[in-house]
């Protein structure tokens, strides 16, 4: 509620299913394991519905391919039938093994197999009736009801290798970056942008959400990467305040009024 209230316009949540215990896998160099806290995303999302009312509620980014895709389409509906249309579905292809193990999805085939997936979702939510025959995915005469308030509802990628980028380029609507607005940032946007005109769509058409993370960058500097974000083009910025050591929700709150101060006093 302190984020809508302040005028930020959406609201990321991130999502795992199962975490790793590192003592059962040597080796082990994921970004989480198993003390890491996670919210069911759809559950929490539904949740978010009933109490927000008019920020946008995205997921950055949901597993895509270690979910049954059908399944996916019906949460997905509900939570934009629930909140009146302010769902935009990020996805990305995930990099734990484990978890794709637990869940009886394979790991080997999750890029591939995840195109197939959005265009699954997309002819769910837009038609009443659907068959499908694909390499993953058989659907015979059947459909959602509800269907989504957005037909179809947006489809964002999480990633940076130049398979997902290609991927943004030919099917998505968007593009969560986890880069920082340097160098590296501009040349994957630039690529990004070439990647589209190779597949015959208009550039702008492609957001990007920018990620600014209050762990690695003072109130201050965070106003630059703010900027730099800006100059590249992003549409979107969004302020990550995890493992910034902020243990209550009160300094949560403190740490993302001090940056929304800030940016409305420069008028940005």
């Amino acid at each position: 509620r302190a984020v809508e209230d302040l005028g930020y316009s959406s609201l990321v949540v991130y999502d795992h299913v199962l975490g790793a215990d590192p003592q059962r896998h040597p080796g082990w160099s994921g970004y989480y394991d198993m003390t890491d806290m996670f919210h069911e995303v759809f559950v929490l999302l539904g949740y978010l519905a009933a109490i927000t009312q008019h920020i946008q509620l995205m997921t950055g980014i949901i597993i895509l391919p270690q979910r049954q895709t059908v399944l996916v389409a019906k949460q997905a509906a509900e939570v934009d039938v629930l909140s009146g249309g302010r769902l935009c579905l990020g996805i990305g292809v995930g990099w734990n093994e484990v978890e794709f193990e637990a869940l009886g999805e394979d790991f080997h085939n999750r890029g591939r197999r995840s195109e197939e997936q959005v265009e699954v979702l997309r002819e769910l939510w837009t038609q009443e009736v659907v068959s499908y025959s694909g390499r993953w995915h058989r659907i015979t005469g059947a459909g959602l009801n509800p269907l989504p308030v957005q037909r179809p509802i947006p489809i964002w990628f999480g990633g940076n290798v130049e398979p997902v980028l290609r991927r943004i380029a030919r099917i998505g609507d968007g593009w969560l970056p986890e880069l920082k607005p340097d160098a590296q940032g501009r040349a994957a946007v630039e690529r990004l942008r070439k990647y589209a005109k190779e597949a015959g769509r208009d550039p702008s058409s492609i957001e990007i959400g920018g990620f600014v993370n209050l762990a690695e960058a003072s109130v201050d500097s965070s106003l630059d990467e703010v900027r730099e974000w800006s100059r590249i083009g992003a549409s979107h910025l969004y302020l990550d305040t995890m493992r910034a050591g902020f243990g209550t929700v009160k300094e949560h709150i403190d740490a993302i009024t001090g940056v929304k101060t800030k940016l409305d006093r420069l008028g940005m």
